[in-house]
């Protein structure tokens, strides 16, 4: 197994609080708020603790505490500040560095005492929309600065759907559905090579709580298999988050094997979200193709 880090650069701090590279040094140097260590070369490196405890201070600064009179504070009381702010401010901030934290020490508990506190506060859909969607935006930059490796976007990705998994399986039990028989039924899937199911799983969420009827077929799914769906359902509608898969190069094709392999009898409605989106232009799309550039601007036409 890959090596897990345990201590991080100055860059590392700078991408996990949002702080920039240049004043840690001046606070460190001024203040003494943290204390690295010095490799060989004389480069410093930081410990989850001073990590844990620049998070705390990012906090108070975004709140207005100027760092000189935070640098006086001892770490118990900022510690205890930090709690009394959050009992009272918005917490999303909060949040997602106590998300951030539990990814990075592999700690359940944290993340289910931090979703849990939410939840006294706040519905599931604005957890997921205020503090989890910043918070994978957040990990994405991680990931690509090589700040996180892929364990830990892995681990933190898990359990936030095993809380979709859980909305999911609620909502089954006590949203009924609108209409009758005949109402249009929702296909979520995605495209060959597509792991990244979460987009694809939380609009399943948000069409149940619609009262809409959804079938979840998850990731890398090949076209050919929709067959055996249609032989059993006529009045479908087709829906795909493209984060990865395809590519630049073949999402084109990708929509014109929908064209003609899925649509070859009837024309079906094919719904579009995700990052790769943005490659294709509208105008070249044909009307059963619509592209969304959010989940909201969907759901707020069930």
């Amino acid at each position: 197994m890959e090596h897990i880090k345990q201590n991080f650069s100055i860059k590392d701090l700078e991408h996990l609080s949002g702080i920039k590279a240049h004043t840690i040094r001046i606070w460190e140097k001024r203040y003494n708020i943290l204390q690295p260590e010095r490799t060989d070369t004389n480069i410093r490196t930081y410990d989850g603790e001073n990590l844990q405890k620049l998070l705390n201070i990012a906090f108070l600064n975004s709140h207005g505490y100027k760092i000189s009179r935070i640098s006086r504070m001892k770490e118990d009381e900022i510690n205890s500040l930090v709690q009394r702010i959050s009992a009272s401010a918005s917490e999303e901030s909060r949040s997602r560095n106590a998300f951030k934290l539990a990814m990075m020490n592999f700690n359940e508990r944290l993340f289910q005492e931090t979703y849990n506190k939410l939840r006294e506060k706040k519905t599931f859909r604005d957890v997921f929309h205020d503090v989890f969607l910043p918070l994978l935006n957040d990990i994405g930059m991680l990931w690509q600065t090589d700040t996180i490796k892929p364990i830990h976007e892995h681990y933190i990705t898990e359990l936030i759907k095993q809380k979709i998994y859980l909305n999911i399986a609620e909502l089954k039990f006590t949203s009924p559905l609108n209409g009758e028989g005949d109402q249009k039924i929702y296909v979520l899937f995605l495209p060959d090579n597509e792991i990244h199911d979460i987009g694809i799983l939380y609009l399943n969420y948000e069409l149940l709580a619609a009262g809409r009827n959804a079938i979840y077929l998850g990731p890398s799914l090949p076209l050919e298999n929709i067959d055996y769906l249609m032989d059993k359902h006529d009045n479908l509608a087709f829906i795909s988050y493209l984060t990865v898969s395809p590519t630049k190069t073949n999402i084109h094709e990708f929509i014109e094997k929908f064209q003609n392999q899925v649509c070859k009898k009837k024309v079906m409605d094919l719904l579009l979200f995700g990052q790769r989106t943005k490659e294709i232009e509208s105008e070249d799309l044909s009307e059963n193709i619509r592209v969304f550039s959010s989940i909201p601007d969907f759901t707020n036409t069930l």
